[in-house]
C-alpha cells in the first residue's frame, strides 16, 4: 500500500518553517500579541481587505506567522488547498458543520461518529432547525438513497469513533459528489501518516491536534482542511465566530509534527502487537482493530490506508459492569481518560450511542489507546487484571 503524502518523513521536518535558517533557531518561536501595527493607511488597508488570505499579517485572532506556518504544513500533509486551525477538535468539527447548515436543511451522520458531534447535533443544530438523520456508516454507495435535494453535507469518521467500523470512504464521497453534496470526515484516527482523505473524494477533513498530530498530551487545537471551493467559507465562519488558536499551542503542535511519522509507525506496530495478544486471551470475544479481519471496513482499510494507530477496541465476553470497573481499576500502566494519542496508555470501558440502528456485540466494550511503554510492560499488566473478567462458567 502507497496512501501516504510522498516523502512525509522529510515533510514533517522541513516544512512549517521558513525554508532558510540563517542563524535562528530551528524551532518556530511562541508568538504572542493581538495588535499588529502599519507604517501607512495603505498597508493597513491593503492587510484588512487580504485578512482571510492564510498568511496575512492582519490581526491576532487572524493568525501570526507561526499559525500560518503551521497551516502551511497541514495543509501539505493533507493534500489540501487550505487548512485553518481551530482552537480544539470538537472547535473544527462544530464550525464546519456550521459553514454548511442552515435552518431546513437536511444533514446525513454516520451512527458511530464522536459523541460530542452526536451532541452538537441533536442541540445546537437542532435547535436551528436543522434536520440530522444518521445513517448505518457501512452503507458505502448506498448513501445515495438517503440523499435529498435539501441535503446540506454528509458527515463520517474512518474509523468510526469507540466501535473502529471503517466506512467505504470512495463510495459514500461518489455517491455525495455526483448529487452535490459535501462530505466531512474525521480522520483524527489515521492522521496523513495513514490515510488522505482529500485523495479519496473527500471535502473537508476535520482533525484534533491534541491527539496524535502534537502527541504529547499537552495541547489543545484542531484543524479543518479542504478542498479549494471550500477553504475561504470555512475559514472566514471560524474567524466570524471568533475561535483562536493560542500562541503556546500552535508551538506545541509545530514542535509534535516532527516526530509523528517515528512516533505513528511505533505505535502501528506496538498496537498491532497489543492487540494480537489480546485476541488469544479467553477472556476476549472479538478484536475491533482495523488491522484484523474481524474489524466491520477491515478490507476497506487494507485498500484506502497505509497503516494504523494505536488506538482500538475489544469486546470482552459477557460479564457485569462491576466486573470491567475491576478491570480497568486493577491497570497500572493504563491511566483512564477520555482523550488518545499521546505518550501514554489509556484505557476506557465504551457504551456505543446508536440511533440508526442498535449496538449487536453481546459483551463488554473496552478501548484501549497504546503509548509509548514498552509492549511486553503492558502484556504484563495485562494479563494480571485478566482474570477479573472471568464468569464464573470459567
Amino acid at each position: 500500500m502507497s496512501h501516504s503524502a510522498p516523502r512525509i518523513a522529510d515533510d514533517l521536518v522541513q516544512t512549517g518553517r521558513p525554508a532558510r535558517i540563517e542563524g535562528r533557531h530551528v524551532n518556530m518561536p511562541i508568538e504572542l500579541g493581538s495588535t499588529m501595527a502599519f507604517d501607512t493607511l495603505a498597508a493597513f488597508e491593503t492587510a484588512r481587505d487580504a485578512r482571510y488570505t492564510p498568511g496575512t499579517a492582519y490581526y491576532g485572532r487572524y493568525g501570526n506567522a507561526a499559525t500560518h506556518e503551521l497551516e502551511k504544513a497541514l495543509a501539505r500533509l493533507e493534500g489540501a488547498d487550505g487548512v485553518t486551525l481551530t482552537s480544539s477538535g470538537v472547535a473544527a468539527i462544530t464550525l464546519a458543520l456550521m459553514t454548511f447548515v442552515r435552518p431546513g436543511a437536511h444533514l446525513l451522520v454516520a451512527d458511530h461518529v464522536y459523541g460530542n458531534t452526536r451532541t452538537f447535533c441533536d442541540t445546537v443544530l437542532a435547535r436551528m432547525g436543522v434536520e440530522v438523520e444518521y445513517y448505518d456508516p457501512m452503507i458505502g454507495a448506498g448513501i445515495a438513497a438517503l440523499l435529498r435535494d435539501t441535503t446540506c453535507a454528509v458527515v463520517f469518521e474512518a474509523p468510526g469513533s469507540g466501535t473502529f467500523e471503517v466506512p467505504d470512504i470512495p463510495g459514500v464521497t461518489g455517491a455525495a459528489r455526483a448529487a452535490g453534496v459535501p462530505t466531512i470526515l474525521d480522520s483524527t484516527w489515521a492522521t496523513p501518516v495513514n490515510c488522505r482523505p482529500l485523495g479519496l473524494g473527500v471535502d473537508v477533513v476535520v482533525a484534533s491536534l491534541s491527539k496524535y498530530l502534537s502527541g504529547h498530551s499537552d495541547c489543545m487545537m484542531g484543524m479543518i482542511a479542504s478542498i479549494n471551493r471550500h477553504a475561504m467559507d470555512i475559514r472566514k465562519t471560524v474567524m466570524a465566530v471568533g475561535d483562536k488558536t493560542g500562541g503556546q499551542e500552535v508551538f506545541l503542535a509545530l514542535r509534535g509534527l516532527r516526530t509523528l511519522k517515528v512516533r505513528m509507525d511505533h505505535l502501528d506496530r506496538a498496537g498491532r502487537e497489543i492487540a494480537a495478544w489480546l485476541a488469544e486471551q479467553p477472556q476476549v470475544r472479538r478484536v475491533l482493530h482495523p488491522a484484523f479481519a474481524s474489524c466491520p471496513g477491515h478490507d476497506n482499510w487494507k485498500r484506502d490506508f497505509s497503516g494504523a494507530s494505536g488506538l482500538f477496541g475489544m469486546v470482552f465476553h459477557p460479564c457485569s459492569d462491576d466486573q470491567v470497573r475491576a478491570f480497568v481499576d486493577a491497570l497500572h500502566h493504563f491511566a483512564i481518560g477520555v482523550s488518545w494519542g499521546g505518550y501514554e496508555s489509556l484505557v476506557l470501558p465504551v457504551k456505543p450511542q446508536r440511533t440508526a440502528g442498535t449496538w449487536s456485540e453481546d459483551g463488554q466494550l473496552v478501548r484501549f489507546n497504546i503509548g509509548l511503554e514498552e509492549t511486553e510492560t503492558l502484556k504484563a499488566d495485562l494479563a494480571a487484571a485478566l482474570p477479573l473478567l472471568n464468569t464464573a462458567s470459567e
